[in-house]
């Protein structure tokens, strides 16, 4: 449990040295290094280019920080020697009690900064992707806590992961929070922040992180988690496009070797949702599984069939160019499953207007055959005077 006291001595860090409303999140789990926060955590990863097995170490120091999102904004501020050995400090805390599901980089020349990947649990609609984060310690550390941006891609995952990268959590004081949930310059570290946001910002049902939104258990509000999960799992796919083509820096080979090996997974659980034959979320290791027993198939919507139908054969093809072993995987996916229609909700007005436009084409038919029969008669009694006349006349 890391509620170490920040006055005590730090040792020296043992390193690989290389080249708005918001939302909220209402507990903060006390951390333990033996503790497993993600069912879908595997060994690390290892490189394989050159036929060279290299694995990728949890926690490394690099050089290159040019894309991190605080690179700039931190050039100009001073940190003191108090501030320094508190960073070498939160160095070890990570370096040697990372889960495997996430990985760290520090900077050698800025050490204010640190970049982090998290790997979506299983269970939850985020699996098996990665989930950026860059970090920012400020001067006056550890009085504010640091500064946290979320690589989104322009996508909101999450109720508390927005587009523009602000990441909503108690811990950072982004969100209100009792005094046991925010952050304490005395104990919070960077590694329970990371944990905090994979563990109950990446969590099962994210719908319910939203206020307002009640807690899970009632029937209306799973209806609206489930159609939440299923928002959250396209994005996530969007957001693994997006991790293959543009990688940040320092990530390249981890994010390549991770979708060569999870890529097979993510494909076949698209196949496994749209079918119905388990819910979003609840596809692990090839196996489908449900946290509740039931036999029944899932109900999915037109829209999510429709946006996988889109997503997936761009999917397969990224992995394919990625080198992922997809086996028997065909890049088109097959929908045998009945879809909940899309409701068109049209208003009463709407319905006016329309019943109005179809009584006035009646009126206007009607009345048009009523002068024509009236015309008709006229025309008749016309032809009797004239030939009256003209016998007349005769």
């Amino acid at each position: 449990m890391l509620s170490q006291q920040r006055s005590s001595k730090p040792k020296a860090p043992l390193l690989h040295q290389k080249d708005q409303k918001h939302s909220h999140i209402l507990l903060i789990p006390k951390w333990h290094p033996k503790s497993n926060l993600s069912p879908s955590a595997a060994s690390p990863i290892t490189m394989t280019q050159n036929s060279d097995a290299t694995p990728f170490t949890r926690f490394d120091v690099v050089s290159d920080h040019s894309d991190h999102y605080y690179s700039a904004s931190g050039k100009k501020q001073k940190y003191g020697g108090s501030v320094h050995k508190l960073i070498m400090k939160e160095w070890r805390i990570l370096e040697n009690n990372l889960p495997d599901s996430i990985y760290v980089r520090v900077y050698e020349t800025r050490i204010d900064l640190l970049r982090a990947v998290i790997v979506g649990a299983a269970g939850t609609p985020y699996h098996d992707a990665l989930f950026f984060f860059d970090i920012n310690f400020p001067s006056d550390y550890p009085t504010r806590p640091p500064n946290v941006h979320y690589r989104s891609y322009g996508l909101r995952v999450n109720p508390n992961l927005y587009a523009s990268g602000f990441v909503c959590l108690s811990l950072l004081n982004t969100w209100t929070g009792k005094k046991r949930e925010k952050w304490n310059p005395a104990q919070s570290t960077v590694l329970q922040v990371l944990v905090s946001i994979q563990a109950l910002v990446l969590n099962e049902k994210p719908y319910f992180n939203e206020p307002g939104t009640g807690s899970p258990g009632g029937s209306a509000g799973e209806k609206r988690s489930r159609a939440y999960n299923e928002d959250a799992f396209v994005l996530t796919c969007k957001t693994t496009l997006f991790s293959l083509r543009n990688p940040p820096k320092n990530f390249e080979a981890f994010t390549a070797e991770h979708y060569r090996e999870r890529g097979s997974r993510i494909a076949r659980a698209c196949g496994a949702y749209v079918s119905g034959r388990v819910g979003v979320g609840y596809y692990r290791d090839g196996v489908e599984f449900e946290p509740c027993s039931s036999s029944k198939s899932k109900v999915v919507s037109k829209k999510f069939v429709g946006l996988m139908q889109e997503l997936y054969p761009q999917l397969v093809q990224a992995f394919k160019k990625n080198g992922t072993l997809l086996g028997d995987l065909v890049e088109q996916l097959e929908v045998k499953k009945k879809t909940t229609p899309v409701k068109v909700r049209v208003d009463k007005k709407a319905k006016v207007g329309i019943a109005n436009k179809v009584i006035g084409i009646l009126r206007e038919l009607f009345c048009s055959n009523k002068k024509k029969k009236k015309s008709q008669k006229m025309e008749e009694s016309d032809k009797k005077d004239v030939n009256a006349g003209v016998a007349v006349g005769c």
